[in-house]
């Protein structure tokens, strides 16, 4: 069995499969972008979109069409986490922002904004869904949008994909199945369905028209991620996005990453970025990142990688009710320092094993390189390995099972674990790899033996990368 980290995470396999997303970072001002040459349907038209949010309380755009003050359409989440649709034309406002919070960032969501404004009934002008579900409340209502009113959208104008014009900044989650239907206003059904034995929503194969300026992104040919795949030829501009930014994490194979719900001692200090894929600090002290989803069973891989080679890193393993993760990962703490938290560490500055608040000689250090670090977790015989270069550390053999040949035993091994990666000191960074995204240069690219992950090395025989995919087979 397997435990997200947190709940209402959304992906679910068997039919329809999304093979790519795009990574989207606000630090770098990742984005798309594309101008129309024609005005077509300003008031009929539906925008789909898959999203995974990699950080919150940012004005996170999925969609954002921009003249000047008084006059703009924007869809996508504000500061306080709640979708915004927020359009002006002439000066005149209209939309709002809805009540409910989005801030599970282990969840892929599904959002669809439909507009239908001549409809003769004012509620179903605009209608906004998440997973299937429409969405009404709101905590600022700008109102309802009359008959003869008209959104920027499917104009002259320049589309941004990921970039909120009005605040000049970017977003940063994972998005994709990006589609935009010019003309038409449409169910979410068109997109999407709930799967008949979990009830989870999940995409199905859009197969209608799109209209002149509607598109489709599918994120699938790295060399150009801004490729329209819907026929029309409507491909976006690429703005410092680059092919290292496709990622294999999808709505139906969702993998884990660092978690950044998890409140660490001191957010000023700490830095999560890249896709909550890189952990950077501003000052010293010990901060974890932890893998957003916990396992009780299977063999999992990920690699980790010092990038501002930190002196002072810990690669670790640890119960999912360690009390760092939710209270905190308190300043000086780190998985296995205290007696009794059921955690195990690698130690970059001395290669040591620290656990139960003690420490032991166990492989070479890897302080101030930026080796390729990986865990193999073996959660059926409760045992863990530790690899420096592909090497594993005390003579180890992952595939030993259970007479885990150079193995560390877990501490609690009947607990759901997690896997992370810790660092110390100001000014230094580190990646970690679940296999959906690394900002890590890979040069190999091996997968998992069932194709899934994208490692610098292959993981051992039975190991697996920690995706839905593989939870619903190994979990």
């Amino acid at each position: 069995m397997s435990l997200l980290a947190l709940a209402g995470t959304n992906s679910a396999t068997g039919g329809y499969e999304i093979a790519n997303s795009c990574k989207f970072e606000a630090d770098n001002t990742e984005y798309l972008s594309r101008t129309p040459s024609s005005n077509t349907n300003r008031q009929t038209w539906t925008f789909s979109t898959w999203v995974k949010r990699t950080e919150l309380g940012q004005n996170a755009r999925l969609i954002d069409v921009h003249v000047d003050g008084q006059n703009f359409t924007t869809f996508g989440f504000d500061t306080s986490d709640r979708l915004i649709v927020y359009v002006i034309d002439g000066g005149v406002d209209n939309g709002g922002h809805y009540t409910r919070r989005f801030r599970d960032t282990s969840a892929w969501y599904h959002i669809v904004w439909k507009s239908d404004i001549t409809n003769v009934t004012a509620a179903n002008r605009w209608q906004i869904y998440v997973n299937g579900v429409e969405i009404t409340a709101k905590d600022i209502d700008y109102g309802t949008p009359p008959t003869n009113f008209f959104t920027l959208m499917n104009t002259t104008y320049s589309a941004k994909i990921g970039y909120n014009t009005d605040g000049s900044n970017g977003s940063s989650q994972y998005m994709a199945e990006t589609h935009l239907i010019d003309g038409q206003a449409l169910e979410p059904t068109e997109f999407g369905e709930f799967d008949e034995d979990t009830g989870i929503w999940k995409p199905k194969a859009y197969t209608g028209s799109y209209g002149t300026n509607g598109f489709y992104l599918d994120f699938e040919n790295a060399s150009s991620l801004g490729a329209d795949s819907s026929g029309n030829g409507n491909n976006f501009t690429l703005n410092n996005i680059a092919a290292a930014d496709q990622a294999t994490d999808t709505p139906t194979n969702n993998f884990s990453t660092g978690n950044n719900l998890h409140y660490f001692s001191n957010p000023t200090t700490l830095v999560l970025t890249e896709g909550q894929t890189k952990i950077a600090k501003t000052a010293n002290g010990w901060e974890t990142l932890a893998s957003t989803i916990a396992v009780t069973s299977g063999k999992w891989y990920m690699e980790m990688q010092n990038i501002s080679v930190p002196e002072s890193a810990m690669m670790s393993v640890f119960p999912a009710d360690i009390e760092f993760i939710g209270a905190g990962g308190q300043i000086n703490n780190y998985a296995g320092k205290v007696s009794g938290d059921g955690g195990i560490s690698y130690y970059s500055y001395s290669g040591n094993i620290f656990y139960n608040a003690t420490n032991a000689s166990y492989g070479s250090s890897w302080a101030n390189e930026t080796n390729t670090m990986a865990i193999a977790l073996d959660m059926d015989n409760g045992k863990v390995y530790f690899a420096r270069s592909n090497v594993w550390q005390n003579s180890g053999d992952p595939t030993s099972g259970a007479t885990g040949t150079g193995a560390i035993n877990l501490i609690e091994p009947s607990k759901p674990h997690m896997m992370g990666y810790a660092v110390y000191a100001n000014n230094t960074s580190g990646a970690v790899n679940f296999g959906g995204y690394t900002p890590s240069s890979i040069s190999s690219a091996a997968s998992d033996a069932n194709g899934y992950g994208t490692f610098e090395y292959a993981p051992p025989s039975g190991y697996y990368a920690l995706c839905t995919k593989n939870l619903e087979e190994f979990g």
